[in-house]
């Protein structure tokens, strides 16, 4: 017959103890992986959050070199026209002093004196006929 002494009773508890420890072991394990995967998931995301800022940084660059730019264009379009209107005074006022310098020069010149209203309209007439672009050897 089967003797049923504490060796056999310490033997089944030891067995039992084996087994919860292998079923706890085999849970460690699993909850292991599954920590694993959500690491490794966590790493994609945080990966892709990565890559989507480097894409919107390199958006917002890309629009800040595009604003510089059409700014810089319409500075220098203003610089320019701002010069048009310098260059078109300074030909106003060569003009004007043109007509002094004529009108002085005339009144020497003809011995026959006329008015001072008709001496501006010979000399006025005379400028009129001047090429808009040039006056004298000076380009304007």
């Amino acid at each position: 017959m089967i003797d049923l002494n504490a060796t056999f009773f310490a033997q089944i508890l030891n067995f039992l103890i084996l087994v919860a420890i292998l079923r706890a072991l085999a849970e460690a394990e699993e909850l292991k992986k599954n920590y694993q995967a959500q690491l490794a998931e966590a790493r994609e995301k945080a990966q892709a959050i990565v890559d989507k800022a480097e894409k919107v940084a390199a958006s917002n660059r890309e629009a800040s070199i595009q604003d510089t730019k059409r700014e810089i264009e319409q500075m220098k379009k203003a610089a320019q026209a701002e010069i048009q209107r310098d260059h078109e005074r300074a030909a106003d006022q060569l003009k004007k002093e043109i007509v002094a310098l004529s009108l002085l020069a005339a009144g020497k010149v003809v011995e026959k004196n006329l008015g001072a209203s008709e001496n501006e309209a010979l000399v006025g007439d005379f400028i009129d006929k001047l090429d808009k672009d040039k006056i004298g050897d000076l380009s304007c």
